[in-house]
Order: structure tokens, then C-alpha cells, then sequence
């Protein structure tokens, strides 16, 4: 594979694997997790109720098994409106492209175990897409105010970092405006700041410093001080952890230094009073705790994705995100085949070929913009000698 295919193809199947894990422990605590599964999740794990059909709040999904969520899911449909337009995405891309396929295409829906219209499937602050911008006629630009502020538009931003590789300025921008019909307040600026990390990651020779930095140079507000609270804890860290007790102090460590950030409040399923409304001081939580695990374990895949998942809370996200991450840097190979190959089976998608089919939008892509690129220098070589 060139460079670009293989980033691609970590990328996404380093974010779906993460999802995939991370679903089956979403919403519960980390005590509640090594008691249902007998100590901490080391793989793809069942259900958590056995009669996930009717058992509350799981119903009607089934997580666990290896089923991705409605973050691959969504991640999946991007990468399939990038590679019908093979070009940068905006606003209006969501209106004109993404909208039809969130409302005609049917498709199968793991933790439905049925095919069904992805509408049917993503949560009501995603319904809202679809609802302002098919039903409403909103300005695409404007249309994700008033919405609930959530991590929903960063689920699904990687392949933004992907097409915009060695350039965060470019995909921060880029996931700024394409979120815009989506989230609002910090919900949009992390999906900003992800996509920039991303980006990172994928250039030739990017490491940890690389993908830092560009997190503290194109985030604002309570989502920086929330990203530069997380790196000054982890500044100098070489404490990788190696035992279950470790693990879990670095868990700690993580709700730590993000919780005065975080809207939702200690009780995940009984949110605090001003969870999720718009403000200048506070960040989504999975955002910084998932790179809180990347810098905790130094890059590597496993043990981010592994420490994302049985931090709980909302564990499928931030285990996508620091999955993406880390396979950003650590290329295709750091994703285990051992996760890859059987959640791709028990979710009937294939996570690869998803990979490949943005690595082919991707070329596009960055051969058009190294042509404007080009016009563009020699136009200031123009004025500069005029």
C-alpha cells in the first residue's frame, strides 16, 4: 500500500476497533465493568445483559460481540461522501449528500441486527441533522445551534484529518465548517481539533509532539485549556502502565484532570444541570481523556484503546478517538488483526476496504490541492516581483 492507503485503512479500522470494544462498556462505571465481565475487558466481550432485546437503558441494541456503533456508522457515510465528490467537504456537502443517505440508503445496522436507515439508528442530537436541514430548510451554516452539545460531529471527523494529511490548520478548518449543520459550542470545536490531531498523526514521521501540538495550536476556549490541562499532566510521563492496578490509577488520573471540564458531571446516566448546553469554559470529556490515554501509553494502540474502554462513561468515543490516533501515527499494523477480522464479521462491513475507499478520495484530493497549491505560489511569486 502507498503511505496514504495504509494511514487510511489504520485510521479507520483503529477508530472502528475502539468503537467496537468500547460499546459493549458504554455508560457504566469502571467497578461496574470488572464486575460484569470478571476484571478489566480485554478484548471484544458479550453483551451486558443477555436480554440486551428488552433490558433498560440497552434496549433495543445490541452492544457487544464486536458491533460497531452509530460512530462507524456515521464515520462510514462521510467516507462514502468524500468519495463521491472526491473533494474537500463543507456545509452544504452535509445538506446535499450526507442528509440522503442518512434518510434513503438503507444499510445493516449491527445493534439493530437488521437492515435499516441509518436515521433509524444514530441518536436524537444526530436526528437533528437530518430534521433542520431536510425538514427545517435551515442555512447549513447555522443550522447545528440550539442542538445538544455533544461529542456527535467528533465521532465521525477522522477521515477529515486523513484527506488533509501534514496539514491540521487545513482540517481544522475544514471540520469546522462541515460540522456546522451538526453541533455548536464545544461539541463543534472538538470535532475541529480532532480532525487536526488526525491529520497529525498521518504525516511521515509525525509523533506524539507532532500530534500535541497541533491540538494546543488550533483549539480555543475550555477545549484547550482542558487539552493543555491533560498535557501538562502527562508532561515528562514515562510511567507506562504495566499492571491492572496501574491501569486504573491512570484511569483516575484521567477523570482528574478532566472532570472540571466536563458538563456531564460524575454521574454519567444523571447528568448535571448544565450538561451539554453551549459554553466557553467547558470541553466534551471524551476528547481529552482519549488523548490522556494516548499520552498514558505512549502511542501504543492496545493499550490506549483497552484503557478508553474500561473507563466507561462514554467509552465507545473515546476509545474510537484514541484509536484513531494511535493507528494515525503507528500506521496499519499497530491494529490488531486479532480485533479487526472478527468485528468486521460480526458488523457485515468491511473495515478495510472502508480504509482504501478514502485512501482513493484522499489521492484525489491532495493531488488537486498540491496543483492549487502550486498556482497559488506562483501567483504570489507574480505580485512579489510586480
Amino acid at each position: 500500500m502507498t503511505w496514504l492507503e495504509d494511514r487510511a485503512v489504520a485510521v479507520i479500522t483503529g477508530a472502528a476497533v475502539g468503537d467496537a470494544l468500547g460499546g459493549a462498556t458504554e455508560g457504566w462505571t469502571p467497578e461496574q465493568i470488572e464486575e460484569r465481565h470478571g476484571g478489566r475487558v480485554t478484548g471484544i466481550v458479550p453483551p451486558w445483559y443477555p436480554n440486551w432485546r428488552d433490558a433498560r437503558p440497552i434496549a433495543p441494541y445490541h452492544k457487544g460481540d464486536g458491533h460497531i456503533t452509530d460512530d462507524t456508522l456515521m464515520t462510514r457515510a462521510i467516507v462514502e461522501v468524500y468519495a463521491k465528490r472526491r473533494a474537500h467537504l463543507d456545509a452544504y456537502s452535509m445538506a446535499e449528500d450526507l442528509v440522503p443517505l442518512m434518510i434513503g440508503e438503507p444499510r445493516w445496522v449491527p445493534e439493530l441486527e437488521s437492515t435499516a436507515l441509518l436515521l433509524q439508528r444514530v441518536f436524537l442530537a444526530e436526528k437533528w441533522i437530518v430534521a433542520k436541514l431536510h425538514y427545517g430548510h435551515v442555512d447549513p451554516r447555522e443550522a447545528g445551534v440550539g442542538n445538544i452539545v455533544n461529542c456527535g460531529a467528533a465521532m465521525y471527523i477522522a477521515p477529515v484529518g486523513v484527506v488533509n494529511p501534514g496539514d491540521p490548520q487545513a482540517a481544522y478548518a475544514e471540520a469546522i465548517d462541515l460540522t456546522a449543520p451538526h453541533q455548536s459550542s464545544y461539541g463543534r470545536e472538538a470535532a475541529g481539533v480532532l480532525a487536526a490531531m488526525v491529520a497529525a498523526s498521518v504525516a511521515p514521521g509525525a509523533g506524539l509532539d507532532d500530534l500535541v501540538r497541533a491540538a494546543l495550536e488550533v483549539s480555543h476556549d475550555g477545549t484547550l485549556a482542558a487539552l493543555r490541562a491533560v498535557v501538562e499532566a502527562f508532561e515528562g510521563w514515562n510511567a507506562t502502565p504495566k499492571t491492572d492496578d496501574e491501569e486504573r490509577a491512570l484511569a483516575r488520573k484521567i477523570r482528574e484532570v478532566v472532570a472540571p471540564f466536563d458538563s456531564v458531571g460524575p454521574e454519567y446516566r444523571q447528568m448535571s444541570m448544565d450538561a451539554r448546553r453551549p459554553s466557553r469554559t467547558k470541553a466534551i470529556e471524551e476528547l481529552p481523556a482519549a488523548l490522556g490515554f494516548v499520552l498514558g501509553h505512549q502511542g501504543d494502540y492496545r493499550g490506549a484503546v483497552l484503557g478508553s474502554v474500561n473507563y466507561g462513561r462514554d467509552a465507545d468515543s473515546i476509545a474510537s478517538m484514541a484509536g484513531a490516533l494511535c493507528a494515525g501515527l503507528g500506521g496499519a499494523a499497530s491494529v490488531p488483526d486479532e480485533w479487526i477480522d472478527p468485528i468486521g464479521e460480526a458488523s457485515k462491513m468491511d473495515l478495510r476496504e472502508t480504509g482504501l475507499l478514502l485512501a482513493s478520495a484522499a489521492t484525489d484530493i491532495v493531488k488537486a490541492d498540491r496543483a492549487r497549491t502550486q498556482a497559488r505560489l506562483a501567483a504570489l511569486d507574480a505580485l512579489a516581483a510586480a
